[in-house]
């Protein structure tokens, strides 16, 4: 670990309360010049640091809300932070290609040019998390979907648990509190042959941020106050794991391609409503390709689409369902 990383690990287990140079300096192993600089970048990257005759003071309250790679303590080395970029997705991408593990994740305080689906914006603003994760996940490609299904249901549970309320799933892509968005995913990959490379999982959650319209919803609006980003992203990441295990034991992709389902649809939003199915794509982009009943996703990721005559079956490409009936 870093100094930095020591010293806020240090700091905040006195919740608060004066830690001296001489003893930080002794119990990470390095001078007490060491110690004042690195006290000093932590002032400068904005953390409520007080000096005193008796050292330094970490507010608790006012300094968990940082997304830095020296806040993951044990595990920095597996973070990249960055204050502005284009896209945290293009950051994956570099990192894929340069080689770094799974588990790589890339942080951002704001995005010029963040992605949703079929081309388009995701609203970045200040207080919001926007991550991608890189994955290696040894899956054929036609599979890749698995890995999406993964982490809407931990961020489901995730949000469950900080706001108190019940966070529903919308297919393909998108995160649901009271009729009202709160988060949403987008998945790029490189494979070869029929077996993905790398696959960057995008993750962008409505936190502390001003949401961009009234069909959007923040954790902060919902609880009535601010929450740490960095609390909710490591939940997230460990909630993905906990998934992964549920319902990839003993690596049967079949049972766990079914365990997932399963489990999506138990938290899905809007099953049973009358939905139309429209191309979000292309040259047809919002023509009709069916109309019918919600009635979930099948083991493959696929959405059901149960008409008069027949069930539909859609995969998660340029497609996008509408609910009817206000949903």
């Amino acid at each position: 670990m870093t100094t930095k990383a020591q010293m806020l690990i240090n700091l905040r287990e006195k919740a608060g309360e004066p830690v001296s140079g001489t003893v930080l300096a002794s119990s990470i192993g390095v001078t007490r010049v060491a110690i004042w600089k690195g006290i000093q970048s932590l002032i400068d990257a904005g953390y409520p640091i007080e000096t005193s005759d008796s050292g330094y003071t970490l507010n608790p309250e006012k300094a968990d809300d940082f997304l830095f790679s020296w806040e993951f303590g044990e595990n920095e080395s597996m973070f990249r932070y960055f204050d502005n970029t284009g896209s945290t997705m293009d950051n994956a991408r570099e990192c894929a290609l340069q080689g770094l593990p799974a588990g790589t994740v890339i942080t951002a305080e704001q995005q010029n040019a963040g992605r949703g689906r079929s081309g388009k914006n995701w609203e970045s603003q200040r207080g919001g998390l926007f991550c991608t994760i890189l994955e290696r996940p040894t899956l054929a490609l036609a599979d890749y979907y698995l890995s999406a299904m993964v982490f809407q249901i931990a961020i489901a549970r995730s949000l469950s648990f900080f706001c108190g309320k019940s966070v529903r799933l919308r297919w393909p892509n998108d995160i649901y509190v009271d009729n009202r968005k709160i988060a949403g995913i987008l998945t790029e990959l490189e494979g070869e042959g029929d077996r993905i490379n790398w696959l960057a999982m995008g993750i962008g959650v409505n936190v502390n941020n001003q949401v961009p319209s009234e069909k959007a919803v923040s954790c902060a609006a919902i609880t009535g106050h601010t929450l740490s980003r960095r609390e909710i992203l490591l939940r997230i990441i460990s909630e993905a794991e906990e998934v992964k295990k549920q319902c990839h034991s003993n690596n049967a992709y079949a049972q766990g391609n079914r365990l997932l389902a399963t489990e999506w649809n138990t938290i899905a939003d809007c099953i049973g409503a009358q939905t139309i199915v429209v191309n979000s794509g292309g040259e047809n982009k919002d023509r009709i390709l069916a109309r019918g009943i919600f009635a979930g996703i099948d083991p493959a990721g696929r959405c059901i689409i149960k008409s008069e005559k027949e069930a539909l079956y859609f995969n998660p490409g340029p497609v996008s369902i509408v609910f009817l009936n206000g949903k």
